[in-house]
């Protein structure tokens, strides 16, 4: 799409306003975060940011935070050099400032009565299901306890082969994992230009991104300060991430104070749209893209309940079928052996059989410690609908 072309879907596109949105991810870099020539934060700016966090929290919405500034604010500490880092250095860095930034988030939240909860995180979090289930569900509890997860690539034990190396795609896949439906990133420029502003005085910024295609991605250039591991490329790929998942995401300017308010005030930024919602995207996502590693069967009353909404549990097994393990797809079938819908499940197969037909308070006795409740959470699960028998007579007695 050209400028032109993009320029003319911005003038059509309607901006949605911030108060839409009901779980937020805003990600904070460290050029942002960390004052270097000071040597500590920039606590007046980062005072604001959090009462920002605090009016979108008192709106009812959920917030995350991914914030950067772990390695900057440990280098400062232990006197490193401001040249790139061996990966020593780096991960000696990280442990040291990864305390002084979880210190720093929770007094800052704190003082505005919030509780912050510092999650972190490495590239097999995100991308092994396992543990994406584990991550995923750490955030969903936070959440639901009202607190404000902070998150981080946890840079004391990644290496390069395994590591984001930036919080820009990092935040994207946060985004999704959460379910978020609008992700913020807060960077050293505006949005999206034409062509990078620093180069090109005639850049124009890019009000609205419909789709990210071939010409969006030639805007791109390079990181715009030297304390960022990111750029305008890897915000670009946190755009597809996240419009993928069906998340919205901002690009915008977090140098002035106040820099999530200002825009609902209509600050420029560059909006990266998506036609999709979290939910739908992450159920196509398990419909279509993952295979069964094995089936649970399921009675009456259970396909009933997941049919109106309701997670799968262990109660409601008849049968486990297969060899998966905890994060696997597996089928769901009924009574007659059809299949209704499929999901990701929360236990090996061996655990699964365990439990199967018991009560959730059973768990702990069952398998020696204690787990999750529910067998297949509902977000993590897609149905066939026309396929339910579950008005059917069971010819098992079970309804």
């Amino acid at each position: 799409m050209s400028v032109a072309s993009q320029t003319m879907a911005a003038a059509t596109a309607r901006q949605p306003s911030l108060k839409t949105f009901k779980r937020i991810v805003i990600k904070v870099g460290s050029s942002l975060l960390v004052d270097r020539g000071q040597g500590g934060v920039k606590r007046a700016w980062l005072e604001s940011l959090g009462e920002d966090i605090a009016d979108l929290h008192g709106q009812g919405a959920d917030v995350l935070v991914v914030s950067s500034g772990a390695i900057a604010l440990g280098r400062t500490v232990l006197g490193l050099p401001e040249r790139e880092l061996k990966l020593e250095d780096s991960q000696a860095a990280a442990a040291i400032g990864q305390i002084a930034l979880a210190r720093i988030w929770a007094e800052v939240l704190a003082d505005r009565k919030l509780t912050a909860g510092q999650i972190l995180v490495t590239l097999g979090d995100t991308e092994e299901r396992q543990r994406y289930l584990n991550a995923r569900a750490t955030i969903g509890r936070l959440l639901d306890l009202r607190a404000v997860p902070v998150i981080n690539e946890n840079d004391t034990v990644a290496t390069n082969e395994i590591r984001y190396g930036d919080n820009d795609r990092l935040a994207a896949r946060v985004a999704t994992m959460a379910s978020a439906d609008l992700l913020i990133l807060l960077s050293d420029v505006q949005g999206l230009y034409s062509a990078p502003p620093g180069e090109n005085p005639a850049a124009e910024l890019i009000p609205v991104v419909a789709r990210v295609d071939a010409a969006i991605e030639a805007m791109a250039g390079g990181a715009a300060s030297r304390h960022s591991r990111g750029g305008m490329r890897t915000k670009i790929e946190a755009a597809k991430i996240a419009t993928a998942g069906g998340t919205h995401m901002i690009i915008a300017d977090g140098r002035v104070a106040h820099p999530v308010a200002r825009l609902n005030e209509g600050a420029p930024c560059t909006w990266f749209l998506t036609g999709s919602n979290p939910v739908t995207a992450r159920k196509k996502w398990i419909a279509g893209s993952l295979e069964p590693r094995g089936a649970l069967h399921v009675d009456a009353g259970a396909a009933r309940a997941i049919a109106n909404g309701k997670s799968l549990l262990p109660a409601g097994v008849t049968r486990v079928e297969g060899n998966f393990t905890s994060g696997d797809c597996v089928l769901i079938r009924d009574f007659r052996a059809n299949e209704i819908g499929r999901g990701l499940v929360a236990y090996d197969a061996a655990d699964a059989v365990l439990i199967a037909g018991r009560n959730s308070q059973d768990i702990a006795s069952l398998l020696g410690s204690p787990g999750r409740a529910v067998i297949i959470h509902r977000d993590d699960m897609v149905l066939a609908r026309d396929k339910i028998a579950a008005w059917e007579p069971d010819p098992n007695g079970k309804s």
